[in-house]
């Protein structure tokens, strides 16, 4: 499989990870994703912070010295929203997947809860509210029963 560069539309291999083919955006948002939940990542941006408040007495706590972390973080920021946005997306679509694999497997299940994320949001609360009733139902049945259990004791 290939993808077409935006910069010269010629056609470059997409990379495999576990064999699955990802276009370059997907496999770089995987990979910062997944490095920048690493501990040693954390303990970096906080070396980083330590130094740079540590450097506060000799540049005098300038603005240009507040200047340095403020647009530094407001940098990382921002990059990392897409980054983790375009990760969580991915995810989510793959959890719908495997809940519709589920759901069309199952024997009696309604198969339009399958497409349920594309549903109209006062169409998912009649079903949250219909199915927080069956639950109450189901709830009140099963303490009936262990009433009566308890009586025929």
């Amino acid at each position: 499989m290939a993808y077409r560069s935006a910069r010269n539309g010629k056609s470059r291999p997409a990379r495999q990870t576990n064999g699955i083919t990802k276009g370059w955006f997907e496999w770089f948002a995987c990979g910062v994703a997944h490095f920048a939940g690493k501990p040693a990542v954390f303990l970096i941006a906080l070396v980083s912070v330590v130094v740079w408040a540590a450097t506060g007495p000799i540049f005098h706590y300038s603005d240009s010295w507040q200047l340095v972390i403020n647009t530094s973080t407001t940098i990382v920021t921002f990059l990392m929203v897409f980054l983790i946005q375009n990760t969580q997306n991915r995810d989510t679509m793959a959890l719908q997947i495997k809940l519709a694999e589920l759901i069309f497997a199952i024997r009696g299940a309604k198969n339009k809860m399958a497409i349920a994320e594309d549903m109209t949001e006062e169409d998912l609360e009649r079903l949250h509210q219909q199915y927080r009733r069956h639950a109450e139902e189901a709830l009140s049945h099963l303490e009936r029963k262990r009433a009566a259990r308890k009586k025929a004791a």
